[in-house]
């Protein structure tokens, strides 16, 4: 009776080393995130492992680093296409540089807090948040996190490392637009609660494209609804609006959830859009390409903004002290059939 075959050897980190042509230890620097190795170099040693089979044992390299290559992604939601799209993107930018996630929904400022904190996310190595319901240098006075966080987007001044989205060149860029195209009776789908004044980065650039254009600030344009990420709120508030019987020729929305849902309201009350009225969104999510007509939309530049926030927090966990940096990105305005000049 012939013995049974042996199982087949397992790929070892040597084998990997061999078959990209680099050192035992480059190739722990590449597995364990660490710098001082070029990208070239990194992707040779990945496609190495792909070609050997070997499996990272993440157990082993945690005891022996202390690290647990996990990173935790706060978002505030995930219903809105924008917040989606933002922890789809840091997720896979972390998994390209060896990091797991954990991926965490802070649905309120306690959540956020409790988040970067470390009360609900332990046994990570640093955190990546999107801050939606506390202001930035509340969020970091008041959790005092004991570990990297980096905060991407979000209200006010942070203390620690942040990247902070094109929001005032966005609005304005957008605004411009309409007064170009002829626009004049200009409204505003806003944020929930119609919190508005100078210092929001979005408002200012709307209200310094007004000035410009000799434009007044009418009141009875600007409409907040209840809940400024889903679609039905900009619905509500474009129908309120309407009936009211305020003359306008655009709606200019805070992203693009809302403007979905304006689109719809116009539709459904006969107003032509954009000869009747014009729409413009934030955030260029993908659903702008694709509703009817295309939306005009405002592009933050989230893939450079995930490659920065990767990038500091890997910096941190990396070991790298200092004070707080500060990355802005900026916004480009993505023009389509739902702005198009009377």
């Amino acid at each position: 009776m012939s013995d049974p075959p042996h199982p087949p050897r397992a790929a070892t980190l040597d084998d990997v080393a061999r078959v990209a042509g680099v050192s035992g230890k480059t190739v722990s620097n590449v597995l364990l995130g660490r710098g001082g190795v070029s990208e070239a170099t990194r992707a040779r040693v990945r496609e190495a492992v792909e070609q050997v089979g070997y499996q990272v044992q993440h157990a082993g390299r945690s005891l022996s680093s202390g690290r647990s290559r996990r990173v935790a992604v706060v978002v505030p939601m995930l219903y809105q296409p924008y917040f989606a799209t933002l922890a789809e993107r840091l997720i896979l930018a972390l998994a390209a540089r060896g990091y797991s996630s954990t991926l965490r929904i802070a649905a309120d400022a306690a959540a956020e807090v409790a988040a970067v904190s470390g009360a609900t996310t332990a046994g990570v190595d640093g955190v990546v948040v999107a801050p939606l319901w506390t202001p930035v240098e509340e969020l970091g006075r008041r959790a005092q996190p004991h570990l990297p966080v980096v905060q991407v987007g979000g209200v006010g001044t942070s203390p620690g490392d942040r990247v902070v989205m094109g929001e005032h060149e966005g609005a304005l860029a957008v605004a411009r637009h309409l007064v170009e195209t002829g626009r004049r009776r200009i409204a505003v789908s806003w944020y929930s609660g119609g919190v508005r004044h100078p210092a929001d980065e979005r408002y200012a650039g709307y209200r310094r494209a007004l000035l410009e254009a000799g434009l007044p600030l009418d009141d009875a344009l600007f409409v907040a609804g209840t809940d400024t990420n889903r679609r039905r709120s900009g619905y509500a508030s474009t129908v309120a609006l309407l009936r009211s019987g305020v003359e306008l020729d655009a709606v200019l929305c805070v992203n693009d959830a809302t403007a979905v849902g304006v689109l719809r309201a116009l539709r459904t009350h006969g107003r032509r859009v954009p000869d009747d009225v014009a729409v413009t969104g934030f955030d260029d999510t993908p659903e702008a390409r694709f509703t009817t007509p295309a939306l005009t939309s405002v592009d933050p530049r989230q893939a450079d903004m995930v490659a920065a926030a990767v990038q500091m927090l890997c910096e941190r966990m990396d070991g790298l002290e200092g004070p707080g940096r500060s990355v802005r990105t900026g916004a480009d305005l993505r023009v389509r059939a739902s702005s198009a000049p009377r």
